[in-house]
């Protein structure tokens, strides 16, 4: 883990597909792991480095990861780190 994440919220819309879909609940739960863990996903690469550069100074990260049903959803921490959340890019 390369930091701490807080309070983990999703959206309204990622919480309906989570109740109506366990294996998407799951993917949340591996895209939280990656996140914590550095891997940004499918980000390209200035918001890569962004990332990078937000871990040394406490800036917001963002990773963004696709189910296997092609539906994508970004991850984002707030430069604090008090909150992380799940939500769908339509839902920004």
């Amino acid at each position: 883990m390369k930091f701490l994440i807080g309070r983990v919220v999703v959206t309204r819309g990622v919480h309906a597909r989570m109740v109506d879909d366990r294996t998407f609940m799951e993917f949340i739960g591996r895209c939280l792991g990656r996140h914590m863990d550095g891997d940004w996903g499918e980000v390209d690469r200035e918001d890569r480095q962004t990332n990078e550069d937000a871990l040394k100074v406490g800036n917001r990260l963002l990773s963004a990861y696709s189910h296997v049903d092609n539906t994508r959803v970004w991850v984002i921490t707030e430069a604090d780190r008090s909150v992380t959340t799940v939500l769908f890019p339509d839902e920004y």
